[in-house]
């Protein structure tokens, strides 16, 4: 440990690109966090129920699986540069095409953008990680994606004000009566037609603004000189998927990294819906919200400094355990304390990804190319998880509340997923530090 205390985590020659590229992190944290409210928001604009809204997820999510390996092929072939310079192109192109979803007014439309914009994020995720892991010594490496990562929650937190700001509390759909019912809900078709029209235009500004703002990001990287070359033509893409599954202490990290990410999605998502049951519009629970976000960056900076006098796998063992004990507080606590809970989790989340990251491609050399877009692709959790959620919601009706389960509500119940995905992370942590100790020793 005292060695790896000398050796700089980001040195002077990168850090204008070290900057750069950790902005990346902030802006698929903003993409990530103004969706996360859409769920509700699209429900309410389009009458959806639990299960139909999710897909919201779903194609946000699906977009990544689908898009990391070939990011990985064109990074392959190419540079890093070169595959965040497509990645936001994409990027840019899915949040524009909000636009004629908007006119056309169709959900699918909206799918389908979400869809191609995670594209996009794909090719930043997938490029941007192990182009931060590169950026310096290798027994720094886990430190300094913690530190680039760190950024993801302040993205985060400025999408979800645009969400509560600029979208939230403009949607017509969710106006309440004096008696705390939704006007929306007993209006004539024409009058819905017009609210609608307008509300999905509420929707749609924030994301044309974003893809404009994605195009200035690329011009300013293009123009700017990165620390890499291109990668020499050895080695079979065939030859380097056998190698990391051959890795035992890989293969449990990218499964480890699709539970986390499905808990990840689900407590934000979902959060709006458990605080609605205690009598918390959308728009105000856009302030626990933050508190999760908050909580989330603060342990982000808390994680990377103890990643310093603390195994990787162990942290990652103790921070799971912490998201297992407020999860079931979540789950059974009922009122305000439960959903103070909820918020919770995230401090405990907040070591989670890149830490696994981190390990699981610890020692895989020129395969960290393809590692990472295994486990990018991993981030499909948050696009089956919540759907799954959604289903549980919907077993009773499209409420939260209207059945019991195990003593409690359904919207409480239905935590009991990311529960599982914890011990799932938990289990990986333990196994990192006792069972693939040997192969984790440089990190020590």
């Amino acid at each position: 440990m005292e060695n790896e205390k000398k050796i700089p985590v980001v040195s002077k020659q990168v850090l204008v690109p070290f900057i750069l590229i950790t902005s990346l992190f902030a802006l698929w944290g903003f993409a990530n966090d103004i969706t996360n409210p859409m769920v509700s928001a699209f429900k309410k604009i389009l009458e959806l129920n639990n299960t139909q809204a999710s897909w919201v997820q779903m194609a946000f999510y699906g977009g990544y699986f689908t898009m990391a390996f070939p990011a990985a092929m064109f990074v392959k072939k190419y540079t890093y540069k070169k595959g965040i310079i497509l990645g936001l192109i994409l990027y840019a192109f899915g949040a524009l095409l909000f636009y004629p979803a908007a006119a056309y007014e169709e959900f699918g439309f909206f799918l389908a953008a979400l869809y191609i914009l995670t594209f996009g994020l794909a090719f930043l995720e997938t490029t941007a990680n192990p182009f931060i892991l590169s950026m310096g010594d290798v027994k720094t490496a886990t430190r300094r994606l913690n530190l680039a990562q760190a950024f993801n929650p302040i993205g985060a937190l400025t999408g979800l004000f645009i969400a509560q700001t600029f979208i939230l509390g403009s949607l017509q759909s969710d106006d309440l009566d004096a008696q705390g019912n939704v006007i929306y809900d007993t209006l004539t078709e024409t009058a819905k037609t017009a609210i609608r029209a307008s509300d999905l235009m509420v929707v749609r500004n924030p994301y044309v603004i974003l893809g404009l703002f994605v195009l200035f990001m690329l011009v300013l990287i293009a123009l700017v000189k990165m620390p890499e070359k291109k990668e020499e033509a050895g080695g079979s893409v065939t030859n380097a998927v056998k190698r990391l599954f051959q890795n035992k202490k890989f293969v449990e990290g990218t499964i480890a990294q699709m539970f986390y990410v499905g808990a990840q999605i689900m407590c934000w998502t979902y959060i709006y819906q458990y605080a609605e049951t205690l009598g918390i519009d959308n728009r105000s629970a856009v302030t626990y919200a933050y508190w999760a976000l908050i909580l989330f960056l603060i342990g982000r900076w808390i994680g990377t400094y103890l990643l310093k006098y603390i195994r990787s796998g162990k942290l990652l063992m103790y921070f799971a355990l912490g998201a297992i004990i407020f999860t079931i507080g979540a789950i059974f606590i009922p009122g305000m304390t439960g959903l103070y809970s909820l918020v919770g989790i995230s401090l405990c989340m907040s070591v989670m990804f890149p830490t696994i990251y981190g390990i699981a491609l610890e020692g895989v050399g020129e395969d960290a190319k393809f590692g990472a877009a295994f486990l990018v692709m991993a981030i499909v959790g948050g696009a089956i998880m919540p759907v799954l959620q959604g289903s549980i919601l919907d077993l009773g009706g499209s409420g939260y509340t209207d059945i019991i389960i195990l003593g409690v509500p359904e919207v409480n119940f239905s935590f009991v997923l990311p529960l599982i995905c914890f011990i799932v992370v938990a289990i990986y942590g333990y196994r990192t530090y006792k069972v693939h100790a040997n192969l984790n020793q440089i990190w020590s």
